[in-house]
């Protein structure tokens, strides 16, 4: 019987120009205000003074967390938790991509916590009091800013690993698609990536784990990025491409198109200890790893799913084989990713080989005999996998 709660209560303000209504969405938290951000880049772009002369005019106090990473690490969020415990920090404020929104989050869990944050992360401590979360999104890729999980790295013990808590979900998120134009062909290729491998994590599980509807939905969703993406690259200021990438991303991973999802996601458990070794970008491995993924569990037991993502999705003919068809549909994603998109397709092109495959493949599984997902996979399988991708 389908069951599920359903709750998403992230404000989303949409749209262009809005950036003069953050102190105002701020003010309702508290006075102090904690931004966290990466490289400095939003000091070139301006979004910086913007969001500074928002927060000045409305009388708050800010305070700053600069030069979080690309697959954001611990330390970043030790440093940002002691600056809100010290400074009696209100509401955090997360201008960047999912790198410095999941930050933000792991900053959020462990400002009440007195330990090291990675306690939270491998769950030697429990979640407890969240400061809350407002983001300006400049990256449409992980849908960090609507929803409750961040992913954060360790590289001491080469781990990247989920933090959860509903309370973790950002308040207040802007979204404003004129601050991706000046986004990279590749940046915006593996946030495409990274939008279409959240989809097919809900959309390639078993009869219990979704419905008709959603799969609709799910099947709606990949078209949007499978049609927007291109012209993103190719016309980075096309304002309709940007903004339906962007509001893809949010959806992607927002709990409502999976929110009945019985299995754990495959890809993205594999590619986490790709990027907790090589620091590669999350969309690039997973782009490198879906395609070999289905390949590998493609029987006559799940050929049925990839017969309706082949004919739903990429618009094969329907009167195929249903196996032919299947195949026909992983070409047309190996075609968009690696043609279309323009990303690398092996892992031997950017430098890796198979020294710690057989560690990834165990690693992959969390301490537990297999992964359990749409397909369930011992480490062996899960090192197959790997080696295909070279």
């Amino acid at each position: 019987m389908t069951q599920f709660t359903y709750s998403i209560p992230t404000k989303i303000i949409f749209g262009p120009d809005k950036l003069g209504k953050l102190g105002k969405e701020l003010s309702k938290f508290g006075k102090k205000v904690l931004m966290v951000y990466g490289g400095g880049s939003i000091k070139k772009n301006g979004i910086y003074d913007k969001a500074a002369a928002s927060i000045k005019e409305a009388g708050l106090e800010l305070f700053e967390l600069s030069g979080v990473d690309p697959n954001p690490k611990v330390t970043s969020v030790n440093a940002g938790a002691e600056i809100c415990r010290r400074e009696g920090i209100d509401v955090i404020l997360a201008v960047g991509g999912g790198s410095v929104i999941d930050c933000s989050k792991g900053i959020s869990a462990a400002a009440a916590y007195d330990g090291d944050a990675w306690d939270l992360v491998i769950g030697k401590a429990k979640i407890g009091k969240c400061l809350p979360i407002v983001t300006i999104l400049t990256l449409a890729a992980t849908g960090s800013e609507m929803d409750s999980v961040g992913v954060i790295s360790n590289a001491e013990t080469e781990q990247k690993l989920v933090i959860g808590a509903p309370a973790l979900r950002p308040a207040v998120s802007f979204l404003d698609p004129t601050l991706t134009f000046s986004v990279s062909a590749y940046q915006t290729a593996c946030g495409s990536a990274d939008i279409l491998s959240h989809i097919m994590e809900d959309y390639f599980v078993d009869e219990n784990g979704s419905m008709y509807m959603l799969d609709r939905f799910k099947e709606g969703m990949m078209k949007t990025v499978i049609k927007y993406a291109p012209i993103a690259i190719a016309e980075p200021d096309n304002y309709e491409a940007r903004a339906n990438l962007m509001w893809t991303s949010s959806w992607a991973i927002n709990g409502f198109s999976g929110g009945l999802t019985n299995c754990e996601w495959t890809n993205h458990m594999i590619e986490h200890e790709l990027s907790a070794i090589y620091d590669i970008t999350h969309g690039l491995g997973l782009a490198i790893v879906t395609p070999r993924w289905m390949r590998y569990v493609l029987d006559e037991t799940t050929a049925p799913k990839f017969y309706d993502f082949a004919v739903n999705v990429f618009g094969v003919d329907p009167s195929l084989p249903q196996m032919e068809a299947a195949m026909k549909g992983i070409e047309c994603l190996e075609d968009f990713l690696f043609n279309k998109l323009g990303l690398k397709s092996t892992l031997t092109e950017i430098g890796i080989d198979d020294k710690n495959i057989d560690v990834m493949a165990k690693k992959a599984c969390s301490g537990k005999e297999t992964l359990n997902g749409w397909k369930v996979l011992t480490p062996a399988q899960i090192a197959e996998i790997l080696r295909a991708c070279l």
